[in-house]
């Protein structure tokens, strides 16, 4: 494999963990009531789309689209479907979010066209969440995640950083507007 057809693979695998992510938007912590964890996650429902960028060291800037549904399925839940492309590459993302009142936190699945599915949970501070996890990329290497979001008015802003196994790190910034 080329370096370039590697590269494109690494930012692919990184887009699919940040549409694990962007799919997580809505956790909430047991600093916050039921009813306003709920009012949180009803508030994302609608069309998003984002535009931003993605940076990697030893390579130029890309461009980030990204677009996102989420529709209300019940108090508690909501579903959620979307797409990013970035260098020539897309990833699909579709999940679950909802409020688990045992545990006092948002769950949310993820079921992607890359290696990487699973269980993002974050933590809530106002309007803004911050998400730390852990996911593998098509090697099997084990990167950490970093991942801001914070709801200002009908926008989101989502920042997010992946620090790779080797101590490289990847840094997007995308802004999201409701449609």
């Amino acid at each position: 494999m080329n370096k370039s057809n590697a590269v494109r693979l690494g930012n692919k695998a990184a887009i699919g963990v940040f549409a694990l992510v962007i799919g997580s938007i809505g956790f909430g912590t047991p600093a916050y009531s039921a009813p306003a964890d709920l009012e949180l996650i009803q508030s994302y429902v609608g069309d998003w789309r984002g535009r931003g960028t993605l940076n990697a060291p030893g390579q130029e800037s890309e461009t980030v689209v990204c677009r996102l549904n989420i529709k209300r399925s019940s108090a508690e839940k909501i579903n959620y479907s979307g797409r990013c492309t970035v260098a020539g590459g897309n990833v699909s993302m579709n999940g679950t979010m909802a409020y688990i009142s045992a545990n006092n936190r948002y769950e949310a699945i993820m079921t992607s066209n890359t290696a990487f599915t699973g269980v993002a949970i974050g933590r809530r501070s106002g309007k803004n969440v911050t998400f730390n996890l852990q996911a593998q990329d098509d090697d099997g290497r084990t990167s950490n995640v970093r991942a801001g979001f914070g709801l200002v008015g009908d926008n989101i802003k989502v920042d997010f950083e992946i620090t790779r196994a080797d101590g490289s790190k990847m840094v997007a910034d995308i802004p999201f507007d409701r449609r």
